[in-house]
């Protein structure tokens, strides 16, 4: 597999952990390529006691920047990253930095898959499905959307975790508030008949109590109503920590049942640590790209590494340009 590149720059936290998480990566087997600063990412390669190839672009886009200066900043990193995406000199990019740059940049230098008229951003959650996860599609890249673009969406979704994650016949739900067809906007109504009639493993409408319960392998929905689940889900967590904690430290007793459940504690909390999914891939570009937290540490840069070199590894991008 040919080296991944990393937008060194991208992040609350770059170069620091970007590079911390590029090493983590690569002491599992992944090659990476850093694009960035090349003084400023050698210092810190010295600095950790560390070794990667670098690709020097002497710009970068900033978290307060407009996505199109993408269009001006031809050495900006994630651009420089992009392109060796698309010069076949790395399987895929990934980038903690700006969200927008990084969309804007998969469209402008990759353009997008035939067939598919906007890319959208895919999520991973905890759930009691086959594969431990559900994938929810569209999780933030399109607020408004039209019901063939849904179906899209769902083509994508179902072709990635069957691909990736091989999963056979993935089952593919349609987010609503209410399990009959007859349930949900005017978007939802015309997105059902649509999907019913595809080839799709179409289960039909699922409700937001649903998406972890293993109901579905792919969940559908437009990217406004997906960043707010994305969003929910984190924010719960946190607050059954938060809970869980304080329920543990009332009392003495509380605290020895702590101590007993130790190890599967600690499995929760990795379960639904957002680190440890790294970033989101958005499907239907030519070309894998991930993108991820801004406030990423090396944990999460590591992660989403694995993840981007997963869906490198497979044939996703070929049976998406099949089945578009």
């Amino acid at each position: 597999m040919k080296p991944l590149a990393l937008d060194a720059m991208g992040g609350d936290f770059a170069p620091q952990e970007t590079v911390a998480g590029a090493l983590l990566a690569a002491s599992e087997g992944v090659p990476v390529v850093l694009v960035g600063d090349e003084a400023r990412l050698r210092e810190e390669l010295e600095r950790q006691d560390g070794s990667l190839p670098i690709v020097h672009a002497p710009e970068f886009i900033s978290m307060e920047e407009h996505a199109t200066e993408v269009r001006k900043k031809r050495q900006a990193s994630i651009v420089v990253a992009t392109r060796l995406v698309k010069e076949g000199q790395a399987s895929a990019v990934v980038s903690m930095g700006h969200t927008g740059a990084t969309m804007a940049s998969a469209l402008f230098v990759l353009g997008r898959v035939r067939g598919i008229e906007r890319p959208a951003l895919l999520a991973e959650l905890p759930a009691h499905t086959p594969s431990g996860k559900v994938h929810v599609i569209d999780a933030g890249a399109n607020a408004d959307v039209k019901p063939r673009q849904l179906l899209q969406f769902a083509t994508m979704g179902s072709a990635y975790a069957e691909h990736v994650y091989a999963l056979k016949r993935p089952r593919v739900g349609l987010l609503s508030i209410g399990e009959e067809a007859t349930k949900g906007n005017r978007l939802v109504l015309e997105a059902h008949a649509l999907l019913k009639k595809s080839d799709l493993n179409f289960i039909g409408n699922v409700e937001g109590r649903d998406i972890m319960t293993g109901k579905a392998d792919v969940v559908v929905c437009d990217g406004f109503v997906g960043n707010v689940v994305l969003k929910l889900a984190e924010g719960e967590a946190k607050a059954i920590f938060r809970w869980l904690k304080e329920a543990l430290e009332q009392s003495t007793r509380a605290k020895l049942g702590a101590l007993l459940l130790k190890d599967a504690l600690k499995r929760l909390v990795a379960r639904l640590d957002p680190a440890e999914y790294g970033a989101m891939p958005l499907l239907g570009v030519k070309g894998p790209v991930f993108i991820g937290h801004g406030a990423s540490d090396k944990k999460a840069v590591k992660n989403a590494l694995l993840r981007a070199a997963a869906m490198a590894r497979s044939d996703f991008m070929e049976a998406l340009a099949a089945s578009a």
